[in-house]
């Protein structure tokens, strides 16, 4: 499948960078839903400024790396890299215009909801602004430290995300020269200052207080013009693995330099004096391209503080606690013996991910436990995970746990992770070099009556209760033998001593996964060609690997029903005459980030069904460590096709990509309204509280082909 395939060409795909920004489009779409209440409004809203910090610290940056690096080879798309920067740029700008329209908006429909947001320090009453300067000088005065520039003092360092007041300053004793201060706005102190009010709440950001009393801070000297200012740097870590003798030492000197890395993006509040703006953006060397002006308040990620604000709870939506239990484990407080029973399929949230805790703490007491085996990419900032691995390995378990240093923004949060559980006499392996472990297993070993069994948990998302409760993800309890030996060949494998020539079950990347997945789309491809039964369902957060969307085109071109679910990237285009015609491509943007991966393929009527750690992505085919797993129980496989249904059945929050390139949702006129998270809510909550009245009924996904028509009635 090499460059000369007639699906290779650049104009059959889609950028990825354009790609993730029409993602970042669809979350600030939900933004400027009107059928949404305000506060969930403000949270989409603030989750789009969100992706986008994290889309300029690293894709960006990465660009202008290869920019400077000068850079020529094109992308799938056909782009050089200072192509795709320029498209970026004229993106960006048209976005965060749009980010603020939005912004706007929501704002004026506060005051009729009981809010008032006081935009300047100047709007203030005389109340409010003897009460702003009381918590002034009580609160933030004593935190701050101004930071003044001349010939002994120089441009101080402006820390990455941090909001700054920039400031002109003239002494008082009569000279004219101007001199540049700064000060930052610190984090500690909440952004948003409530002030007392008789009528609903009232709120000033925290910078308008300190701008309100900046002259407190330059005694000596005349405020010319004051401020805010923002700045992203370059945050992607250049890692030496090669040479680095200790892969962790290195890494914790290379995150320092994410305070100081390139300067690449500076947010400035509109009409900032020209002075003060030069002065800033000479000392970053910041180019025009990469100003961008503000018309409001810098960095509305705050606004994410005040979704969860009390007494406002009509303005979000009803809360579903996605805490709801796993049947199949409710009745036996054994989880092995459950195992033993059953293999066990959750889909969190709306199952609780309290099982896979219990599925560790009980290995750490069990006394017939020998060993314990994880691999941690992602983990809570308090997680009972490391709480319970520690705890074994004091039990004297053999506990062995492969921890991700190179994890991106969580390097840190593991580093602190791994020498915990070194403390407690845990075996910690620092990840592969070159390669980044993306897979999510654990293994517990344990002595039997008939002899050693192993217990396997293999998921789709990362051993993290907290965003456990945000994305929805599959997870399989097992003590398959097949499936047993193959995770003991993972972990050997992982800490350096052998590589197996087959595996039972798991398929792995960077080594089978990838042609794993070539073939299955092919053996679709000729199934199709014969005439048989052939079809693909894909759910996953990206596609954006050329080989595999060659091997999509061609079973396309051959007559295969292709249906994608992808969230975020996809360099896909669909609608294409003999190449796309057969495949459709949706998105869905809602409340729970949708994170699992899914693949079913149709098979001539023996349909295969596998659940992944990894995307359609190279870095996931090619440069991580990543586990596909078989679904081979029928009763398991009924209900992942039961989520994929659900999903492809979604008219409320499903985006379709269309042949201009675009995203629209679907239009609703003589249509069905079904939003598939708030079913699948409205049925674990319905399949709980059956469960409470009679424990020995399983009502979860097994009973939604029965529930599904009298439950729709309550899913509107």
């Amino acid at each position: 499948m090499g460059e000369k395939s007639e699906f290779s060409k650049s104009e059959y795909y889609t950028n990825r960078e354009l790609s993730w920004l029409l993602f970042d489009k669809r979350v600030l779409s939900e933004a400027e839903d009107k059928k949404l209440p305000l506060f969930e409004r403000l949270k989409f809203l603030s989750i789009s400024a969100s992706n986008l910090d994290e889309f300029f610290m690293v894709r960006v940056a990465s660009l202008k790396d290869m920019v400077n690096a000068g850079y020529a080879k094109k992308d799938i798309a056909g782009l050089t890299s200072r192509e795709q920067l320029a498209a970026v740029n004229q993106e960006t700008h048209a976005l965060v215009k749009r980010q603020y329209a939005t912004y706007h908006s929501l704002l004026a429909q506060f005051p009729s909801n009981g809010l008032r947001v006081i935009g300047h320090h100047e709007d203030l009453t005389k109340e409010e602004a003897a009460y702003v300067d009381a918590y002034f000088e009580d609160n933030v005065y004593p935190v701050l430290t101004p930071m003044a520039v001349d010939s002994s003092r120089p441009f101080p360092l402006i820390r990455n995300k941090t909001l700054n007041i920039g400031a002109l300053v003239r002494k008082k004793n009569g000279e004219d020269d101007l001199e540049f201060a700064t000060v930052q706005v610190p984090s500690v102190l909440s952004r948003i200052v409530f002030i007392p009010s008789q009528e609903g709440k009232a709120f000033i950001l925290l910078e308008e207080v300190i701008e309100r009393n900046i002259q407190k801070l330059f005694l000596n000297y005349d405020i010319v013009c004051a401020h805010p200012f923002r700045i992203m740097r370059n945050a992607d870590l250049l890692i030496e693995e090669e040479e680095a003798g200790d892969l962790l030492i290195e890494i914790e000197k290379q995150l320092k330099k994410r305070q100081w890395g390139q300067a690449i993006r500076l947010e400035v509040e509109a009409g900032m004096d020209k002075r003060l703006l030069k002065i800033i953006q000479d000392e970053l060397h910041i180019g025009n391209e990469d100003i961008y002006p503000i018309n409001g308040p810098l960095d509305i990620t705050f606004l994410m503080k005040m979704y969860g604000l009390d007494g406002f709870e009509h303005l979000r939506e009803r809360n579903y606690h996605g805490d709801w239990p796993v049947p199949e484990l409710s009745e036996n407080p054994d989880i092995f013996a459950c195992i033993r029973k059953e293999d066990i399929l959750m889909y969190h949230p709306y199952q609780t991910f309290e099982p896979v805790v219990r599925f560790i703490r009980q290995a750490a007491k069990d006394p017939d436990v020998l060993a314990i085996k994880q691999t941690l990419y992602r983990v809570s900032g308090n997680s009972p995970i490391i709480a319970a691995l520690e705890q074994a390995a004091e039990n004297g378990k053999q506990v062995s746990v492969l921890v991700e240093l190179k994890a991106r923004f969580d390097e840190e949060n593991n580093i602190v992770w791994a020498r915990r559980l070194e403390k407690a006499g845990c075996h910690v392996i620092y990840g592969l070099v070159g390669l980044k472990t993306h897979s999510k297993i654990t293994l517990v070993v344990r002595r039997e009556e008939n002899g050693i069994r192993r217990y396997v948990h293999l998921g789709t998302g990362n051993y993290n209760d907290s965003t456990a409760k945000l994305y929805t993800d599959l997870g399989l309890l097992t003590c398959s033998e097949a499936i047993g030996e193959d995770a003991t060949a993972v972990f050997n494998m992982l800490s350096g001593y052998s590589e197996p020539r087959s595996w039972n079950r798991l398929s792995l990347a960077p080594l089978w996964l990838k042609d794993r997945f070539l073939y299955l789309i092919g053996r679709e491809k000729e199934h199709a060609l014969q005439g048989r039964p052939a079809r693909i369902i894909a759910k996953m957060n990206a596609l954006c690997d050329k080989n595999i969307i060659e091997a999509l085109y061609e079973a396309s071109a051959a007559g295969v029903k292709i249906d994608l679910i992808i969230r975020g990237i996809c360099c896909l285009k669909v609608g294409r005459p003999g190449i796309s015609e057969n495949i459709r491509v949706r998105s869905i943007v809602g409340n729970y980030l949708e994170h699992a991966r899914i693949f079913y393929f149709e098979n001539d009527g023996r349909q295969e069904y596998y659940c992944a750690s990894a995307d359609w992505m190279p870095r996931n085919l090619d440069r991580r460590v990543e586990i596909m797993f078989p679904i081979e129980k029928p009763e398991l496989q009924e209900k992942i096709m039961r989520i994929l249904e659900y999903q492809l059945r979604d008219t409320v929050k499903a985006h379709f990509l269309l042949p201009d390139d675009t995203y629209a949702k679907e239009d609703m006129r003589g249509k069905e309204k079904f939003n598939s998270q708030l079913a699948f809510c409205e049925l674990a909550e319905n399949c709980a509280r059956k469960q409470e009245e009679a424990a020995d009924r399983r009502v979860f996904i097994p009973e939604m082909a029965h529930t599904i028509g009298s439950a729709q009635e309550n899913i509107i």
